[in-house]
């Protein structure tokens, strides 16, 4: 098969894995904001890196996380500037409304933190399904304007062109209505699957 194709059965199994993973995360959030969050069922496909941006206008906040053992991939969540002020004042305790002024630190260390803390859940759920250890980076936020692919590319220190784009709608009350992606390099996505694939085989025999 070529290198750059999955089949359908394992497109199914990145979307189940990415499922169970970011549903722990959803719950991690709950806890943080204090409110419900619910994120949909994965879209899952394949796109050259320079589609990543596609679904997004404007400026959008980035917060990114990358694997630094055991998986080989990028988190991104791609939240609007309302959505970053929103999410501030309920970590801090508020009912979500106070979002005036521009977006400052605090606002970028909120997101970084609530993400730090949601993909810190779901490397752990990983880690589980798929039977290696997993560690995660430091946040990364930049604001950036979606025309600018340069700086978004440059995101991923890698020469693929072809990923695995999993995107999840997260809703958060009626308050945030965002986007949740995951990329990952094809190669590394067949890994995975081989990866659950021989644990649930291993499970299944014993």
């Amino acid at each position: 098969m070529e290198d750059n194709v999955l089949t359908g059965e394992q497109m199914d199994t990145i979307g189940e894995i990415a499922n169970i993973s970011m549903g722990n995360s959803a719950t991690t959030l709950s806890l943080m904001v204090n409110r419900k969050v619910e994120i949909t069922t994965p879209n899952v496909k394949l796109i050259k890196r320079s589609e990543a941006l596609d679904d997004y206008e404007k400026t959008c906040i980035f917060v990114q996380i990358h694997y630094v053992k055991g998986l080989e991939g990028n988190n991104v969540l791609i939240l609007k500037e309302h959505d970053v002020k929103v999410m501030t004042d309920l970590m801090m305790g508020g009912d979500g409304t106070n979002t005036e002024g521009e977006i400052s630190d605090l606002h970028l260390s909120a997101a970084s933190e609530a993400m730090n803390q949601m993909m810190g859940t779901s490397a752990t759920s990983l880690s589980s399904m798929l039977g290696v250890p997993t560690d995660i980076s430091t946040p990364v936020v930049n604001r950036i304007d979606v025309e600018s692919i340069k700086v978004f590319e440059k995101m991923f220190d890698t020469t693929y062109d072809k990923f695995v784009k999993i995107a999840f709608r997260m809703t958060i009350s009626d308050l945030i209505d965002s986007v949740m992606v995951q990329l990952y390099p094809i190669r590394f996505a067949k890994d995975m699957c081989n990866k659950f694939y021989t644990k649930e085989n291993a499970e299944n025999n014993e």
